[in-house]
């Protein structure tokens, strides 16, 4: 008795095939008739080796049987409801199929040998074609990965040298042409040079404050002396002073002469002018006034309410830095807040100006003359400037001449795309500005070179690093503005931290460094990195680290849209190499260093001042820690259980993070004051500054008394809420910034655990 295999094909012709197995069971069909008259258990035997057979995957079935030696078989199939199945069948007419065929065997045999030529013929000629193709390929060396981040920050730090730094400034500094669409299209060649593949050059058509043809000038009324910011007599400048001199005013100023008596109102405080106001008609007077203590445009505001006409600004040297002579130095000033002054609001007094006042700085030693200050010196037995209380005061007409022009202002951004997360940027920005631009551009120069040659090695970030050069930063960030401002809403979703090289290099000074709440335990880190190696060389500085209002072009990133800022200050190199290392951890670490308990911790220190703060606001204070600090230490657990390492969680917690400084913008703040609450002003005390600033509201209120229209109930009453406004602000942000802690806190309870 025979078997074969039946299949149902449910849809297409039925076919019988001969049994066979590769190598496993070969038959002999021409067996004897005894052999085949056995039906015992030999056939049982042989059964169950076809169906282990089947079971082990023969997949080889060799030659069909010639289809003109064999009669057609009926087949009879069993079909399950649920598909379909093989069955085995008794074959009654076996000895009438394979007995008439002798010659069957070896013609099988003659195809199978045909079939193994063939095959033969075909692996050499597919073998000669692989050994052609890597014959004539060249060879390409495998990118050498670094091992950790350690490696390849040591790799990075190796690439930053100072010869470098110098010599990129040396070149930027020798440009024939000093232009700023000149400097942005050399460093746009220059990035495109380092290898960025994305380097895009915008412009925008801006209006300028611009010095005058002829210097502002300072005449003495009394003595008809004429004088120039930096103190000189106008008959005694030389050829190079007027250049200088030009360049020391302030921009956005209102233009045109004022005669006036100097009144001395220190630092511009509200106590300073309820002083001066006392003793004093304050009406179209001209002020001296100190930089430092508070924002220069708080100060201005509060001076144009009191009536004064004229402003003269100056540093005290006892202020200054120890060693820097600031005595005949005059400088420059801008009074715009940042952006286009074109399309801000803009005194009604002068088309142009920011202000209704005419505003100049001027040296430290005309101030003096001025004042009639007998104060000298500087450091520990430095007298400040100020005006003898019986001194007469000295009359004198000021004369600012600006002028103003639309011009074309160019930014440069250069993208260095990430791999897992390229829509999430970590911005770099400096600046390229005649002043103080060659520094920060070539240390920006440095720090892309040595970042792309890590990417040539086979290093690809996780988010994109965005480098940005800006024009128009000394007249008031108006690149920075601008183009933020155009990209506001990409900004808003995709900015994770905005790095600033504004001022990166003080020379000898102490290692400084400002960043957001949010980042000064990343900045902390680092500053000990730099601390640390500098132990093991010597003369080491102290760390310094604050979250105080950060000038420059960062202002728009931090006071606009909240994204999480720092910034580093010290000797040259050092600046670029903790640069260069927070570069690396924010486009690097999976989860973002970001440290929420320190958010929470700030809030609770600048609420310290318990006279004017409720049991409600100190009880939300306490409650955002709380839960910020068992949030810190969930968003660890991404970092170190692999269950929990899948992108999408990681990128909704990484979103939490760069999203909690935004609970703390407020609609609007005092001029010169930072909209975001977390960034505070000079002081012995942390305040948060709206708080800080009404308080003086208040007072302010009592000192222009007679400026404002208004009846003392009212005024007080205008007051009081303002300190009320102000408070109820600081409650919204931070149950706005636990409702959103909460929100990250839900992550991980609704987090499968199971899940890899």
């Amino acid at each position: 008795m025979a078997y074969r295999k039946v299949c149902d094909a449910q849809g297409g012709p039925m076919v019988g095939e001969v049994l066979h197995c590769s190598g496993g069971l070969d038959l002999d069909w021409d067996l004897d008739k005894e052999e085949l008259q056995e039906q015992g258990p030999s056939m049982d035997r042989m059964q169950m080796q076809h169906v282990d057979c089947q079971r082990s995957g023969c997949s080889d079935p060799g030659p069909d049987p010639d289809p003109e030696l064999m009669e057609p078989i009926q087949p009879s199939v069993s079909v399950s409801p649920h598909g379909r199945f093989e069955r085995l069948q008794e074959d009654p007419n076996y000895i009438s199929h394979f007995t008439r065929a002798p010659g069957h065997k070896g013609q099988r045999r003659l195809h199978c040998f045909l079939l193994r030529y063939f095959l033969a013929g075909v692996g050499v000629f597919v073998l000669g074609l692989l050994i052609g193709w890597f014959a004539h390929t060249p060879a390409v060396k495998p990118p050498v990965l670094l091992s950790d981040s350690s490696d390849l920050l040591e790799e990075l730090l190796r690439g930053i040298t100072a010869d470098k730094i110098d010599a990129l400034q040396r070149s930027f500094s020798s440009l024939s042409d000093d232009s700023e669409e000149a400097r942005a299209r050399y460093l746009y060649r220059q990035w495109v040079g380092l290898g960025l593949t994305d380097v895009r050059l915008s412009n925008h058509t801006v209006l300028l404050s611009l010095p005058g043809s002829t210097p502002n000038t300072i005449t003495d009324r009394s003595s008809h002396q004429c004088f120039l910011p930096n103190g000189i007599p106008c008959d005694q400048r030389g050829p190079s002073d007027l250049p200088k001199q030009r360049f020391s005013y302030a921009a956005y100023s209102t233009v045109g002469s004022l005669q006036g008596e100097v009144v001395d109102v220190q630092y511009g405080s509200v106590d300073d002018l309820r002083r001066a106001k006392d003793s004093l008609n304050l009406t179209n007077q001209i002020a001296m006034v100190k930089l430092g203590q508070a924002p220069l445009l708080y100060k201005l505001s509060l001076l144009s309410e009191l009536g004064f006409g004229g402003v003269l600004l100056y540093i005290d040297p006892c202020d200054a830095p120890p060693g820097r002579r600031t005595w005949h130095q005059a400088f420059r000033v801008t009074l715009n807040p940042g952006g286009n002054p074109a399309f801000a609001e803009v005194s009604r007094e002068a088309v142009g100006s920011l202000t209704s006042l005419l505003v100049q700085p001027i040296s430290a030693f005309l101030a003096k003359t001025l004042l009639s200050s007998p104060s000298t010196g500087q450091g520990d037995s430095c007298i400040p400037l100020a005006m003898p209380p019986n001194a007469e005061r000295k009359k004198i007409t000021l004369t600012v001449g600006n002028q103003q022009s639309s011009k074309k202002i160019y930014n440069v951004v250069g993208y260095l795309k990430g791999r897992r997360n390229p829509d999430r940027y970590v911005l770099v920005g400096s600046r390229h500005d005649s002043d103080q631009g060659g520094g920060a551009s070539a240390i920006m120069n440095q720090l892309i070179a040595a970042l792309t040659e890590q990417t040539k090695r086979g290093w690809v970030p996780d988010r994109t690093t965005v480098f940005c050069s800006w024009g128009g930063s000394a007249l008031g960030n108006i690149g920075s503005y601008e183009w933020g401002k155009d990209n506001s809403v990409v900004l808003k979703n995709s900015a994770v931290a905005y790095v600033s090289l504004n001022s990166p290099v003080r020379g000898t000074e102490t290692l400084r460094a400002t960043a957001s709440p949010t980042l000064l335990q990343l900045t902390s880190d680092i500053q000990r990195r730099q601390l640390l190696s500098c132990i093991r060389g010597g003369n080491c500085p102290g760390p310094n680290v604050s979250s105080l209002q950060l000038p420059g072009d960062v202002n728009f990133f931090a006071n606009q849209i909240a994204v999480p800022t720092m910034e580093f200050a010290f000797e040259q190199t050092k600046a670029e190499e903790m640069t260069a290392e927070a570069i690396l951890r924010l486009v690097n670490d999976p989860v973002l260093p970001f440290y929420p308990l320190d958010i929470a911790l700030d809030v609770q220190n600048k609420l310290k001042e318990r006279s004017m703060v409720s049991q409600p606001l100190l009880s939300s204070a306490s409650s955002l820690r709380e839960h910020a600090a068992f949030f810190q230490s969930e968003t660890m657990r991404p970092a170190n259980d692999p269950k929990e390492r899948d992108p999408s969680h990681v990128r909704m917690l990484n979103d939490v993070l760069r999203d909690l400084e935004k609970s703390f913008i407020i609609p609007q703040a005092p001029p010169g004051v930072y909209r975001n609450l977390l960034y505070s002003l000079p002081g012995k005390t942390p305040q948060f500054s709206i708080l800080r600033f009404s308080q003086e509201a208040a007072l302010h209120c009592n000192v222009t008394s007679k400026a404002v229209k208004r009846s003392s109930a009212e005024k007080e009453v205008i007051c009081h809420s303002t300190m009320t406004q102000s408070l109820s602000l600081i409650l919204r942000a931070i149950r706005s910034a636990e409702r959103l802690v909460c929100f990250g806190l839900d992550l991980f309870e609704n987090y499968p655990n199971d899940r890899i």
